[in-house]
This record gives structure tokens, sequence and C-alpha cells, in this order.
């Protein structure tokens, strides 16, 4: 039971840190823009940081990456428009296994266009699936969307994504695998959150294998947010990517 107090209270704290500061203010463009973001409070100087995401992928080294485990249950259950993005809570119980721990997908959330590229190449869509082990440390698991056929699982997520402020429940919950490609090979670096805190140190697996959503639901998910809602890229700096 302790542990699993401990645990909760190490998710509950990884959740706020994803969140904004209270009474902060930040954009994606403007005076409250990403170039400004580790001026508008202390809270936010990781956002200059030399760790930070997104990337371009490439220059990779080749290396021995293990297959990625996941143990996903249907545990969608709900919706949210925050003004930065839509984002899909997820139930207790599914999991990411990496470095020999476990992280619990905690949420996941879309960005439009990519955040990341590969290549040099951007896509309309990308959705990040955000998991955090019992001490609070995060790792994200990036799928690139490209135009095609009607993605059957964000049909299934919403008829149309909540507008900013509302939440919508989704009903059945859904089950995030049914959205991932099959083959989940992936590129790997070390980086950050992608909006403030901009905090450093989160295990990135981006999904080399892109997905399909329709151009109607790339529309309705940038309309929902009502602006492009991606970082620019950030400097590799010193950082490899790992294939």
């Amino acid at each position: 039971m302790k542990k699993a107090i401990l645990a909760a209270g190490a998710l509950t704290a990884c959740m706020n840190a994803w969140a904004v500061t209270p009474g902060t203010h930040w954009e994606y463009f403007g005076a409250a823009g990403p170039e400004n973001w580790a001026k508008l409070t202390p809270e936010f100087h990781s956002c200059g940081g030399q760790n930070q995401s997104p990337v371009n992928l490439d220059g990779f080294i080749e290396a021995e990456l293990a297959p990625l485990k996941v143990d996903y249950a249907a545990g969608a259950s709900e919706a949210a428009n925050n003004g930065h993005t839509v984002q899909v809570s997820y139930e207790p119980g599914s999991t990411l296994e990496l470095d020999g721990t476990s992280f619990q997908l905690i949420q996941f959330h879309f960005h439009m266009p990519s955040e990341n590229q590969i290549k040099g190449r951007s896509y309309p869509l990308e959705g990040h699936l955000v998991h955090a082990d019992e001490k609070g440390n995060l790792a994200v698991v990036a799928v690139m969307f490209e135009e095609g056929e009607r993605n059957a699982m964000l049909a299934n997520l919403w008829g149309t994504p909540p507008v900013e402020g509302q939440k919508q429940p989704i009903s059945p919950r859904q089950n995030i695998r049914d959205m991932l490609p099959a083959d989940l090979d992936y590129y790997r670096f070390n980086g950050s959150l992608t909006t403030p805190p901009c905090s450093e140190g989160v295990r990135w697996l981006v999904l080399k294998q892109p997905v399909v959503a329709s151009h109607e639901q790339i529309e309705a998910l940038t309309k929902a947010v009502g602006h492009a809602n991606n970082r620019p890229l950030q400097p590799l700096n010193a950082r490899v990517v790992l294939q």
C-alpha cells in the first residue's frame, strides 16, 4: 500500500510538472512565444537549456535498442482542450518497460504540425504518449501521422474534438495501442518537455513507422486548438540520436 501511495504521489507530481505553472501565460507566438519562454518566469528557465526538444532526428548512431515492451489496456477516459493542445487522460494500469523500469502511461496529446522532424521531414500531426515511473522520471513515445485514410482510433475518441476549456468523456474507453503501428521500431534521444517548464531528462522514443489520419481529422484538431502548436526545433548540441 505504501508503495502504491508513493507511486501515485510521484505521478501526480509528474503531471503537475507537465502542466503550465499556474498564473504564467505562454503561447506559441508573440511576446509569450517560444523564444521568450525562458524569460517569462524563473520556473521556465529550463526552456533555455542545452538538451531541449523537439529536434530534427538525423545523423543516427547505430545501437542495439531493445524492442519496446508496451502493455496497454483500454484506459483512454477523458479528452480535454487546455488551449494549448487536446489531451487525453489515461487510467492507471498501462505500462512501458524501458531500461529495466516500468513507466505508466498517464496521458497523450497532439501537436499540429509535428514538433520533431525525421531527416528534415515534418508531418501534419504528431502524438505524444507521456509515461512516468515511480520517481516521476518521464518517457515519451512519439508517433507521426501522415495524411491519408480516416483514423479509426481518433474517430473512437471523439466525434469532434473538445473546444478550448471543454472536457468530454470517452465511452467506451479506448486502447491507445490501436492507434500505434504494428512495428514499434524507434529512434531514441534524450530531451525535454516541449512545453513550459521544458524540464530536461525526458527519454524520447520516436516511432519510425508513421500512421495515417484524414485531412478532416487533422483539420478538426487544429481548429479545436485554434492555431499551430508545435515548438520550433531545438539544437542537438552534444546529443546523439540512436537507431
